[in-house]
């Protein structure tokens, strides 16, 4: 078999240019330090060592960015313009219309905000391949201080389909990232730092910078806004919701998926099917019929009322404990039948031995629930549990179309009792256009459910003991 031959890079980076344990000033100095002239011009002149040294291409292309870069940066309302404006986020507010004079239009603060993130974003982009062509330069100067060809243009595309080719399959994806999630999550983030609400839409009225203010709003401990007495209720209640929502469904569908899978019970197809049906059923038609089956005119009351069980209707949905209550019974029913598919399969996987072990040994039924059947599901679905967990935080669906934060309540702003913190966002950015407000909330619900995944998922077995777990 013949070996693979090794492009001039291989054979030539050195650990300080290559190393990325290294940080990228510290690789950049000992390129510096180390490179030649033409090296060092390319600090200034991309892709210059790259030509010097017969990698006209390659260079070429490393200089066409530069000067395609600072032509952004200079044109009229360019990069430069669009930086200024991220600092002033306009200046020039538009003036209605008036008798005969029409309406004068001026600076849009939101488009300021937009396109300067954006543009920072480019310039940390630009920083990147700035950093590369000087990488590339030096590797040049490596092959031509060895008396070695350097690598041709043709060879390093070769190299982007061969060896390097997780680049190329990464890049249109990490594109993807950039624009659709990067920035619109940078904007968001700035959006909280100023004073965008209905008062100040960035249109006709200008909005600005106001550092902390709404963070204070929403987080003052000592209750004296309005805002933070709902932050701070709506904070408990989700995290409530959260905690009852993800673990009734967990212990529910285990002790479901136990009683279908236990020798006592026939027709096991047919029962997992039924609840694969159930799973099947479009969530949102599920909760729309539900909010009508449990509606104080509904058919719940209609069926109880005719069987003599009550004799005025129940309103289901019109109290907060009742309403919350119904939130966590429906969401049992639409969650359960997915746990109760995910835990058949672990525990038709559970060794046969251990459970043979164990009677052995004289254990009942409750010790081996407890010490084989329930360690072996939550080693194997805690990452679910997690990820269970923080979707519920965040579990808009159930709220939004079962009760939609109702009963209402005049203590919390712009909110109801049994609204959850993604709710609320969504009602004070749609409905009463309080985006910076909103944009606090989403950074800190970003956080509380980034805090809690990282915490609990390293201190446990499914992290610490992978490899010691049989």
């Amino acid at each position: 078999m013949t070996k693979k031959k090794k492009s001039t890079q291989d054979n030539l980076t050195t650990k300080n240019v290559v190393n990325l344990n290294r940080s990228l000033p510290k690789v950049l100095v000992d390129i510096f330090i180390q490179g030649d002239i033409f090296t060092k011009l390319s600090f200034l002149i991309m892709g210059f060592s790259n030509m010097v040294r017969g990698q006209i291409i390659k260079g070429c292309i490393f200089l066409a960015t530069e000067i395609a870069f600072i032509y952004f940066l200079l044109i009229d309302k360019g990069g430069l313009f669009m930086l200024k404006g991220l600092t002033t986020l306009g200046e020039i507010e538009a003036k209605p219309a008036s008798g005969f004079t029409a309406m004068q239009p001026g600076d849009d603060s939101r488009k300021f905000l937009l396109f300067g993130v954006a543009t920072v974003v480019l310039c940390l982009l630009f920083i990147v391949i700035w950093a590369e062509s000087i990488r590339s330069g030096y590797i040049a100067q490596l092959a031509t201080d060895a008396k070695k060809k350097p690598n041709s243009f043709y060879r390093d595309i070769k190299e982007y389909f061969d060896g390097k080719i997780h680049r190329t399959l990464l890049f249109i994806p990490i594109m993807g990232i950039l624009l659709m999630t990067i920035i619109p999550i940078f904007f968001m983030i700035c959006m909280a730092f100023t004073n965008f609400d209905k008062d100040h839409n960035g249109e006709m009225q200008l909005f600005d910078w106001r550092g902390l203010e709404a963070f204070n709003k929403v987080l003052n401990m000592g209750g004296g806004d309005k805002y933070s007495y709902t932050f701070w209720h709506l904070l408990g209640w989700t995290l409530i919701w959260a905690v009852l929502a993800t673990f009734t469904c967990y212990i529910g569908g285990i002790v479901i998926a136990m009683l279908i899978n236990s020798k006592q019970v026939k027709f096991k197809a047919f029962w997992r099917t039924m609840f694969i049906m159930t799973a099947a059923t479009p969530q949102f038609v599920t909760l729309l019929l539900m909010k009508t089956y449990l509606a104080e005119n509904g058919l719940l009351n209609g069926i109880l009322t005719s069987a003599g069980i009550i004799e005025k209707n129940i309103d289901w949905l019109g109290t907060p404990n009742m309403a919350r209550f119904m939130c966590i019974l429906v969401n049992f029913w639409i969650g359960v039948p997915f746990t109760i598919l995910i835990t058949t399969g672990i525990l038709q996987n559970i060794p046969v031995d251990l459970y043979e072990a164990a009677k052995v040994d004289g254990a009942n039924t409750k010790t081996i629930f407890l010490k084989i059947t329930l360690p072996y599901m939550l080693f194997v679905t805690t990452p679910y549990l997690i990820q269970t967990f923080v979707g519920n935080i965040n579990n808009f669906n159930v709220i939004y179309l079962l009760t939609n934060g109702e009963p209402t309540t005049m203590d919390y702003s712009n909110a109801g009792k049994t609204d959850l913190l993604i709710t609320w966002l969504y009602k004070l950015s749609m409905d009463f256009k309080e985006y910076n407000v909103a944009s606090v909330i989403g950074i800190l619900v970003f956080a509380i459910c980034a805090t809690l995944s990282l915490v609990v998922f390293r201190n446990t077995g499914a992290y610490n003991n992978e490899e010691e777990f049989q």
